[in-house]
């Protein structure tokens, strides 16, 4: 059986710095794209970085150069570092995953949550002061 399962997430104040991470089990993780998505309450799930099975990434523009996202495929753990954290970060973060490479001619379609087929149950991240 597929799984996911998060870790990480909690409270912290503007300016913080916030580790999560994504374990996986029963599939063969190297050869898959993963992503981090997030959704705030009455907003639509939103793509915030991916990593392909080639190394590739790509970040939202509302996280690049705060957010890191990386994996450890011997560990089959999906991780992301935030800094510079904003309370519009707040939000369920999840990990999610598709069969990779994917080589997408536009990046964008890393951050699309219909190209994923699995997802995680989700951690809560909450930036306030």
């Amino acid at each position: 059986q597929v799984q996911l399962v998060e870790f990480g997430g909690g409270s912290v104040q503007p300016g913080g710095s916030l580790n999560v991470s994504c374990v996986a089990s029963g599939y063969s993780y190297i050869a898959y794209c993963l992503a981090w998505f997030r959704q705030a309450p009455g907003k639509e799930r939103e793509g915030v970085a991916a990593v392909d099975s080639d190394g590739t990434t790509t970040y939202a523009d509302s996280v690049k150069g705060r957010f890191t996202i990386t994996r450890d495929n011997a560990k089959k753990t999906l991780y992301l570092q935030m800094s510079s954290l904003k309370p519009e970060d707040t939000a369920m973060y999840y990990c999610a995953a598709m069969p990779g490479p994917r080589a997408y001619y536009s990046p964008h379609f890393y951050l699309v949550p219909t190209e994923y087929n699995l997802w995680g149950q989700g951690t809560q991240v909450t930036v306030s002061s």
